[in-house]
């Protein structure tokens, strides 16, 4: 299987996810400028963490507009896998591929810490490895977290089972405390209703190998694989 990782002026999770899919899985790997809009035959899209065009306006404002994005879209369309992870959420929230927006945390700092999830949906490719209500553990690492979304759209996204991920306690509780940034109804993660374009503000591919304290994030990487082997 091919990843194609997407690189903005200002990404920096690029080569995490690199390190993870070709010296931890043993799969192929490349980087998409953004500039450039050829996907180089990737079979699944990786939107990294970072700071994309240093957050200028919002984030992920300008990052819609790379001409990378329209192929990423069409990609999307046709129903290829796309994952954004922190900057890549907000970026696919701007760019309208995924629903709400990604606001500052209403603590009003930058957060940079382990939580703990809870997996609210195993319909996606992205976590048919994993079982409903199953508490995983990753970092996060950023100041514009907070999901958002009005209500219509919230009733929506919970009628088709599109919220992927919620911030929860080691026990799998939704306590108040275990919400880093406010995140309504504590959704850390959410996807399309295709079901194959996911986002989520926590980074997996720094929760891939134990000695950096959680694999839990190789488990959607298996996911990813297992999904594309079957297909």
């Amino acid at each position: 299987m091919k990843f194609g990782i997407v690189v903005f002026p200002g990404s920096w999770s690029q080569q995490d996810f690199y390190h993870v899919i070709v010296n931890v899985l043993k799969e192929e790997a490349c980087y998409l400028w953004h500039k450039e809009a050829d996907l180089q035959g990737a079979d699944c899209v990786i939107l990294p963490g970072g700071f994309a065009h240093g957050d200028y306006l919002r984030t992920g404002a300008i990052a819609r507009f790379s001409p990378v994005m329209k192929e990423v879209a069409r990609f999307a369309k046709r129903g290829g896998l796309v994952l954004g992870s922190c900057n890549g959420f907000q970026i696919l929230t701007e760019a309208g591929l995924l629903a709400g927006a990604l606001l500052r945390n209403d603590c009003m700092h930058y957060r940079c810490k382990w939580v703990h999830l809870r997996v609210e949906s195993q319909q996606t490719p992205f976590t048919s490895a994993m079982t409903r209500g199953q508490v995983v553990r990753m970092p996060i690492s950023h100041g514009e977290g907070r999901y958002y979304i009005d209500d219509a759209a919230l009733k929506q996204l919970v009628e088709n089972d599109q919220i992927v991920f919620r911030y929860c306690d080691e026990g799998g509780e939704l306590a108040k405390e275990a919400n880093p940034n406010g995140s309504l109804d504590h959704i850390a993660g959410v996807c399309n209703a295709r079901r194959n374009v996911l986002g989520l503000m926590p980074h997996p591919e720094r929760a891939a190998e134990a000695i950096l304290g959680s694999e839990d994030g190789r488990v959607m990487f298996a996911s990813i694989l297992d999904t594309f082997a079957r297909a």
